[in-house]
């Protein structure tokens, strides 16, 4: 009996500085759900992307800007950071419609295996989604058909989103281009 009287006040005494702190710095506030645009109900959506790298140097869309170490060149391409702007399609054909683009940034992190870490921005021109954005970042293991990366975030339509993304890589050849399918689940407002 005695400890849960302990908790309960160590509850209250906790409440009470969160309640005395936010007032006294004054940044720390309430939000209000509709002021977020919250005010809708929580939908599930799924979108299916494609995106066509470049790697031929006249027209790259995906470029390596720092090298891998020598050690790892040949196996992991451990320590190599690039950056991509490539066309999201709604078919893996490259001539499909373009629904958007996908920017961002791509870093060799395993000493092991080819594996990467990602940071995308899946930026949208189509529909009541134009100038929307979901975002995943996460771990990319290529040695896998199919890889399950975390959505962090988003703009627009997509503030607050949350949800996962899973890629697979339809078509690969490391000299001249890929195609890369990516089924996003994203829960939004």
């Amino acid at each position: 009996m005695a400890s849960r009287f302990v908790v309960l006040a160590l509850l209250i005494s906790c409440h009470a500085l969160a309640s005395t702190n936010a007032e006294e710095t004054g940044f720390v506030g309430p939000l209000d759900r509709k002021t977020l645009g919250l005010k809708r109900k929580e939908k599930l959506s799924h979108f299916r992307f494609y995106f066509h790298e470049s790697f031929t140097p006249n027209n790259a869309t995906t470029v390596t800007v720092v090298q891998p170490l020598p050690k790892y060149n040949a196996t992991t391409s451990f320590g190599s950071v690039g950056v991509t702007d490539n066309a999201l399609t709604v078919g893996p054909e490259r001539t499909s419609k373009v629904v958007g683009r996908v920017e961002g940034v791509v870093a060799a992190t395993s000493q092991s295996e080819f594996n990467l870490l990602v940071v995308l921005n899946f930026v949208l021109t189509e529909g009541r989604y134009n100038g929307s954005s979901i975002v995943v970042l996460g771990r990319n293991r290529l040695s896998l058909k199919v890889r399950e990366l975390p959505v962090i975030g988003g703009t627009g339509v997509f503030r607050f989103a949350t949800g996962y993304a899973e890629t697979n890589t339809i078509f690969l050849d490391p000299k001249t281009r890929s195609t890369v399918e990516y089924n996003v689940y994203v829960s939004h407002y």
